[in-house]
């Protein structure tokens, strides 16, 4: 995906700054079609629901003692209309959803609920000869069939925005500083479908200006940037020149262009399932809820781990008794390796591994760091370490290695998912916010696992970790479970 990255602006004139130009922009279309894209993948979903609800309502054909041939049409129709209505209602093709995050599945989920609450009602409220047999096949495989179909949809999505296409151009609109930020933020996440091509620095423009000249001068300079850059989003970050009027003027001009604009508070990394909105006397509140690392969702968790490590250790029983004979059979030393880790609340615990080093190599660990120059970062990690035994090399490519972890999660020093644990030593390079990763208990797989492992330096990996420890939730566990399994499968980013 082209992207533009901004540093700072360069002067005060409201010309993009820190444009990078890419290949890839020359495959976007006309500005009409980029401001419809939207609207053509909509249709795309649109059509795509009607398939699948209408197969999904006649599968009740195929299910013996269904209703009445006299009444099977009408009934059909009648339940593909109102399937159809409540994803409408419940916005489940939003551009504002569509294509990235969760909302959009919670929101195919919550209409298919809805649509079954209402069918359960009619059939209470009128004598109707509507079987459970008619309802009962429709309704699972249209749920299933709906989510896949978005799935796809979405994969697709994210080839076109690979490829510079089906994008929001975006001219960022605030101070130096939270401009860089938000530009790093966007281009971090490409799939979210935000283009940043210019951005305009009004504490420069406006200040020391009256409001109409200052708002002229803004105006003028946002005007051209946006004819110039062929955008179509206007994202604000922050700024001190840009006064409740000054917005709500900025907003007026931006209607008669039809371009959207959009405001990004000075937060990140914050779930969506963590903010509410409330307007109260004119002002859009956002409230932020704390995370919870206590009570119900504390035990929820480790009845988790210990229902998942348990079958995983019976499952792998086999596999763990073979990679112990390989060890044992093709190097010297113990099966397995003890070391001392930090778990939550710096409480230090021996973390089991199958050995995958030659013996004593821990003793080489300094030099080698810092031959990689990398002793002075919390992330004790040797690119082509040579100290990996043959079969250890293998163990730690698809990291059966971490196998014996379960036996630490089962007692309770880890859990299945959740920031890695590490030494004493990297500990100690801890800062106040590094210290976050030690509020729960540490994981044998975690977020930053499944997006690169050990491709990630230390800033990205803790990034990813104070993220999963703010916005933990079962189905993050969940997915991360599923990418670690596609992460280990593919051996990505292991070393």
């Amino acid at each position: 995906m082209s992207q533009a990255v901004f540093d700072a602006p360069e002067s005060a004139t409201g010309e993009p700054v820190g444009r990078i130009r890419h290949p890839a922009i020359a495959a976007v279309g006309t500005a009409r079609n980029r401001a419809n894209w939207a609207s053509r993948y909509r249709a795309r979903l649109v059509a795509t629901d009607i398939v699948i609800v209408v197969l999904a309502m006649s599968s009740s054909i195929l299910v013996p003692h269904a209703t009445g041939n006299q009444l099977r049409l009408p009934f059909i129709a009648l339940g593909c209309a109102l399937w159809l209505s409540a994803l409408a209602v419940f916005e489940s093709r939003n551009s504002r959803t569509i294509g990235t995050g969760a909302t959009e599945y919670k929101a195919i989920i919550d209409a298919t609920l809805v649509f079954l609450g209402v069918l359960v009602i009619a059939a209470l409220l009128f004598d109707t000869n509507v079987r459970r047999s008619d309802v009962i096949p429709a309704l699972p495989l249209g749920l299933g069939l709906l989510l896949l179909g978005r799935w796809g949809w979405r994969q697709w999505l994210r080839r076109e925005r690979t490829a510079g296409r089906s994008l929001s151009r975006v001219v960022l609109v605030g101070s130096p500083g939270t401009i860089a930020h938000t530009a790093s933020q966007l281009s971090r996440h490409p799939d979210a479908g935000y283009l940043v091509v210019g951005s305009i620095v009004p504490d420069h423009l406006v200040d020391g200006e009256a409001d109409e000249t200052g708002d002229e001068r803004l105006f003028e300079n946002l005007v051209s940037v946006l004819r110039l850059e062929d955008a179509d989003t206007v994202m604000v970050t922050s700024s001190d020149q840009l006064t409740p009027q000054r917005m709500r003027r900025l907003s007026w001009q931006l209607e008669r262009g039809s371009h959207r604009l959009v405001i990004t508070p000075s937060l990140t990394d914050v779930a969506g399932s963590r903010i509410q909105t409330q307007p109260v006397a004119g002002l859009p509140l956002i409230h932020i809820e704390a995370p919870n690392y206590t009570g119900v969702q504390r035990l929820v968790k480790r009845i988790v781990d210990i229902v998942g490590s348990s079958l995983l250790l019976a499952i792998f029983a086999p596999a763990l008794l073979m990679i112990a004979l390989l060890i044992k059979s093709t190097s010297q030393g113990p099966v397995f390796y003890v070391q001392e880790r930090i778990g939550r609340s710096t409480q230090p615990f021996g973390i089991l591994k199958f050995r995958s080093m030659i013996v004593d190599a821990d003793a080489a660990l300094a030099a080698l760091l810092a031959t990689q120059g990398t002793e002075g970062t919390p992330l004790f990690k040797i690119q082509s370490d040579p100290r990996l035994t043959p079969i250890g090399a293998i163990l730690r490519r698809f990291s059966l290695d971490e196998l014996p972890q379960l036996v630490n999660v089962l007692r309770g020093e880890m859990s299945l998912v959740g920031p890695r644990p590490q030494r004493p030593a990297e500990v100690a390079l801890y800062d106040n916010t590094a210290r976050r990763r030690l509020a729960v208990r540490p994981g044998m797989t975690g977020l930053w696992q499944v997006s690169g492992r050990s491709r990630l330096g230390w800033d990205e990996s803790l990034r990813l970790d104070l993220y999963y420890i703010e916005n933990w939730s079962l189905t993050a566990d969940l997915m991360i479970l599923w990418r670690t399994f596609k992460a280990v499968v593919s051996s990505d980013g292991a070393y």
